[in-house]
């Protein structure tokens, strides 16, 4: 049964208007094969991830606020952000902005903002989860995966609201819907260094070969994501580190829409999934999924 309410407002963020354009079309085409209507938000901007609140609070919150605003003119209830960066500054502009009761901000919160949706959660919801499962036309037996949600999407639970903040589940609900098998590991919420790749290149390189060494001693066959920046940064990390670092496995990394067109058989998804650096096309195709 799919929700009550099949359109809603939508936050593509930046990112998904150049370099996570596979994650943008993955998104728009597994929302099509089920019929959700996404509206993007007119003339919308950047919502200041990963830097500016670092810089200057205010402005940040503006950036977000104005965002909100801009989606209150819709008549939707609710807005899907697919970007965790993006979600967790919007949800932060939210409650500074219900919280600014001295005005340090230069604009008004209003009353019809919608409900933020975090898409993922928005994708595991009990009734997509059972849509998902009904329309499942080929499972992904044998992909063994581990679910990376990285630090965003959840935390603080004060702001995003998130119960299992530490534990997330939504991915793997996802993952065990459509057939796959969805590891267990403790990386699931490491920060991957997101924007630090370039100040910080060594720390974030680091970082993420923590997360694929562990990745790979729990027998993971490839990662799957929710958020762009983790994507690009354990994508590319092969690349930039010279080729595969001894010891560190070149795992695909999947969006978990990509997945989800996979299982369903929805048109294009092979399209989506030849943009990846590391290619996921021969696990796939070895596993007669693809």
């Amino acid at each position: 049964m799919l929700p009550d309410t099949l359109k809603y407002s939508y936050y593509p963020g930046c990112s998904l208007k150049g370099t996570a354009r596979d994650y943008a079309d993955s998104i728009k085409g597994v929302c099509r094969f089920l019929g959700l209507e996404l509206e993007e938000i007119p003339d919308w901007n950047c919502c200041g991830a990963t830097a500016a609140h670092s810089i200057d609070q205010k402005a940040a919150i503006t950036l977000a606020g104005r965002n909100l605003i801009q989606a209150a003119g819709l008549p939707h209830k609710e807005m899907l952000v697919p970007c965790p960066l993006c979600f967790n500054r919007l949800k932060t502009a939210v409650h500074a902005l219900k919280q600014d009761l001295e005005n340090q901000y230069p604009i008004i919160l209003p009353e019809s903002v919608p409900i933020l949706q975090d898409l993922a959660d928005f994708m595991a919801s009990e009734k997509l989860i059972e849509v998902l499962t009904q329309k499942t036309r080929k499972p992904l037996e044998g992909l063994k995966v581990v679910c990376y949600y990285g630090c965003m999407s959840s935390r603080p639970p004060e702001i995003t609201g998130a119960r299992d903040f530490e534990n997330p589940q939504s991915l793997d609900r996802i993952v065990s819907a459509l057939g796959g098998i969805a590891l267990p590991w403790p990386y699931k919420t490491d920060c991957c260094g997101a924007s630090h790749s370039i100040s910080l290149k060594d720390l974030e390189e680091g970082l993420v070969k923590k997360i694929l060494d562990m990745a790979g001693r729990c027998g993971a066959q490839a990662v799957v994501v929710s958020c762009q920046m983790c994507q690009a940064n354990l994508d590319m990390y092969p690349i930039r580190t010279g080729g595969r670092p001894k010891g560190s496995p070149a795992l695909p990394v999947l969006y978990f829409t990509e997945l989800i067109g996979l299982a369903l058989g929805v048109k294009g998804t092979g399209n989506w999934l030849s943009r990846h650096l590391i290619d996921p096309r021969p696990l796939l195709r070895g596993l007669g999924l693809l």
